[in-house]
């Protein structure tokens, strides 16, 4: 059982809960799996800061103060922002259950910077990448298949790995795609494969032989997993290589660069902001806008008229 503060002798101590009230608070959070494990870690954090401050009994400004001191250490803002997010949601449930007051109360996290943190590829780039890959064996006819998969359908890592040879499907004159995207429980989406994506995803499925319908689209090559399902740290592992080999190797290039390249690619075609938004599978618009507003900046000729009006 993951170690949690809960209350005794009027105070927070940490320690394992019973199941009972572990089973409590699971339900109260009615989360996935994943979000729950991050949870409980960011708690571990904030109990560990006040059992090492000896707080035992913490109040608004101590939930503030190891905010700043997060802050201070230099935790991302979106680690930040997580932390602060799980300490509201205990101490939400604390109050609720009658065990300790809601310290958390409007309480912020950190601000964080919506632009994209990453970069993106121009479509020559994209080419230099897939035209590097060497297809005469299996693991670069999979590579190359994921690579242009995920850049023409703006994947992410979670939806490649999650995908089966039966989420190919045909909807009505196009080949698609069904993925399980971020935060969805069920394949309610697709998305639509273009021929020569198709092309390269059956040549490697021909290659790798016969499977069933419910086996992995992409399997592992490696000897100690081989045949198993990737996992999105492969997948990430395996776009940074093949970038690395075609010459771009930066921070700012990773496998979400190839779903960043897909919606600007989209929005540089000329595409309309809803449907970028469909193909994106954005739930909000304002995500999708993120994109536009830093193409628009881009295109910004301000700087250009002013130096063409001094020199």
């Amino acid at each position: 059982m993951d170690k949690i503060a809960t209350v005794q002798g009027g105070g927070l101590q940490t320690r394992n809960l019973s199941p009972d009230l572990y089973a409590q608070y699971i339900a109260y959070l009615d989360a996935q799996p994943k979000t729950i494990e991050t949870y409980t870690k960011a708690l571990r954090q904030l109990f560990n800061y006040l059992s090492l401050n000896g707080i035992t009994q913490p109040r608004r400004e101590d939930i503030i103060a190891f905010r700043e001191e997060l802050k201070a250490a230099g935790r991302k803002p979106s680690t930040v922002q997580g932390y602060i997010t799980a300490a509201r949601l205990f101490f939400a449930w604390t109050e609720q259950a009658g065990l300790y007051p809601n310290i958390t109360e409007h309480i912020k996290g950190a601000k964080i910077d919506r632009a994209h943190k990453k970069d993106y590829l121009t479509s020559p780039q994209v080419k230099a990448v897939l035209e590097n890959i060497n297809r005469d064996t299996l693991q670069g006819l999979r590579d190359y298949a994921i690579l242009t998969l995920m850049v023409t359908g703006g994947l992410r890592t979670i939806e490649v790995i999650r995908a089966n040879i039966e989420d190919l499907r045909t909807i009505a004159d196009s080949t698609a795609l069904y993925v399980q995207g971020k935060g969805r429980e069920e394949k309610t989406e697709y998305v639509k494969i273009s021929a020569p994506v198709e092309k390269a995803i059956r040549a490697y499925l021909k290659a790798r032989g016969p499977a069933a319908p419910s086996a992995p689209l992409f399997t592992s090559q490696s000897n100690n997993s081989k045949g198993e399902r990737l996992t999105t740290r492969t997948i990430s592992g395996i776009v940074k290589q093949r970038l690395q080999a075609a010459g771009y190797d930066s921070d700012k290039l990773t496998a979400h660069s190839l779903r960043h390249t897909a919606v600007t690619l989209s929005l540089l075609a000329g595409k309309e902001i809803t449907e970028v938004q469909q193909f994106a599978r954005h739930a909000n618009i304002a995500t999708t806008m993120i994109y536009n507003h830093a193409l628009d900046q881009a295109k910004n000729s301000c700087s250009a008229a002013i130096t063409a009006a001094i020199f």
